[in-house]
């Protein structure tokens, strides 16, 4: 085999053999595939597609480019993956209400993508925890807490590493087959039993239209199934942040709110809920998803998901009396600013990606790679869809480390908020279940 004769089918509109696409991504891992046919392989992948039956197996060979963990647990090995957006924290209260519910959830997440925060970012506000683990720790970790929120080691899923890098400098990131494999390589190499998605859509998403997110959420439950992982996906809404805040310590701050029952999101609770129920019935713990809901919820509201929390921080380098203490634990910004509307009215409209670039601007996401990302910086009290505006009540709360940034931020913010007369409809939180 060699990498042109794999391109060319590609670009011809032929599928590669399962043989095939393993060994190329057997060649993305080695180096044995130079830069230029990974370019080209990804821009024909972009251009002609592979098919099912293709996407299934680039998948596979992704996986098993790596080490591929196995698990001997006592009860099932489930997962989350979310697509991203603007105060998505569902991670850091899903993962301790699984947990708590008798499922083991080895959880790779992954940074900030673009606008978009990430779960690993949002745990490093506080202060200890570690995200890289190393395997007898994570397997020590499973068998103790139930759970673990860690970033991939180098030899997971290594072709995707590479692939994933070709991509965002090839101009071919948009192609559902390669997100699909990416996304998917690097969660079926941790052994999963069963896998919940949530694929985001509207402003604050990658993908805008319910056509782009439907299409993508199918793409990811028939591939991960046709490779052995029970799967279902929820696409739910992004046109507004989920959380009220959006900001790495800002956004633990929430979790912790709920988690300790202070001051309970309901968008956020009720996706948590409905994702959890999902993983819950796959992993053969719930009788349907309805039941698994309940369970969660039972688990958020009697502190096992915030028991659960503290020992995984703990666990991770955090303080042991963080469940306890967390309002002294996290770091807070110097300069607070409200953000006054421009208007009376109602929230009519929010742009998510205008919010999301205003947070990476203040410093808490990155700009290029290498930038260090400040924990305490963001927004809070984020106004939702529906919500009264007026002069005499801000928007948001913007926290920054200067007064020069707090003023850029709201200005940003004050543009991606459309205050109309009328009382628009909210959307809804779930829109579709594909499974």
């Amino acid at each position: 085999m060699d990498a042109r004769s794999i391109v060319m089918k590609v670009r011809d509109g032929t599928t590669p053999s399962a043989d095939e696409l393993r060994w190329f991504a057997a060649g993305l891992a080695s180096g044995d595939v130079t830069d230029a046919q990974a370019g080209a392989f990804a821009m024909a992948v972009l251009l002609k597609g592979l098919g099912e039956a293709g996407r299934v197996a680039l998948t596979s060979a992704m996986r098993d480019s790596g080490r591929v963990m196995a698990w001997d647990l006592p009860g099932p090995v489930v997962d989350k993956h979310s697509t991203g957006g603007i105060g998505d924290c569902v991670s850091l209260l899903l993962a301790p209400a699984l947990a708590a519910c008798g499922a083991y959830v080895p959880m790779i997440s992954g940074r900030g993508l673009g606008h978009t925060g990430g779960t690993l970012d949002k745990l490093e506000a506080i202060p200890g925890f570690r995200t890289g683990l190393g395997e007898d720790q994570f397997r020590a970790q499973m068998d103790r807490v139930h759970c673990a929120i860690v970033a991939a080691s180098a030899d997971l899923a290594p072709a995707d590493r590479r692939l994933y890098g070709i991509r965002d400098i090839s101009g071919t990131v948009e192609s559902i087959d390669l997100i699909t494999a990416s996304i998917l390589s690097k969660k079926l190499a941790a052994g999963l039993e069963a896998l919940v998605l949530d694929v985001k859509v509207g402003s604050g998403a990658f993908m805008k239209t319910m056509e782009d997110a439907r299409a993508l959420a199918q793409s990811l439950v028939s591939t991960a199934q046709g490779a052995g992982c029970m799967t279902v996906a929820l696409i739910t809404d992004m046109s507004q942040p989920l959380a009220t805040a959006a900001g790495n310590a800002l956004e633990v701050i929430e979790v912790m709110e709920t988690l300790s029952g202070t001051s309970v999101n309901a968008a956020l609770w009720d996706i948590t809920c409905a994702l959890g129920g999902e993983a819950l019935a796959l992993g053969g713990l719930a009788a349907d998803p309805q039941d698994g809901a309940g369970r969660i919820a039972q688990a958020l509201e009697s502190g096992a998901a915030a028991e659960h929390f503290g020992r995984m921080v703990t666990a991770q380098g955090g303080p042991a009396d963080f469940v306890d203490r967390w309002p002294d634990r996290l770091p807070s910004a110097p300069v607070m600013r409200e953000v006054p509307s421009p208007a009376n009215g109602w929230v009519a409209a929010i742009d998510g990606f205008a919010l999301g670039q205003a947070v990476v601007h203040l410093g808490g996401g990155r700009l290029r790679d290498g930038d260090r990302i400040n924990p305490s910086v963001g927004l809070s009290d984020l106004a939702g869809i529906g919500e009264e505006a007026s002069r005499e009540v801000p928007l948001a709360m913007v926290h920054a480390a200067t007064e020069a940034e707090a003023e850029a931020a709201v200005a940003a913010v004050q543009t991606a908020y459309r205050i109309a007369q009328d009382l628009p409809d909210e959307p809804p939180l779930i829109h579709a279940r594909i499974a």
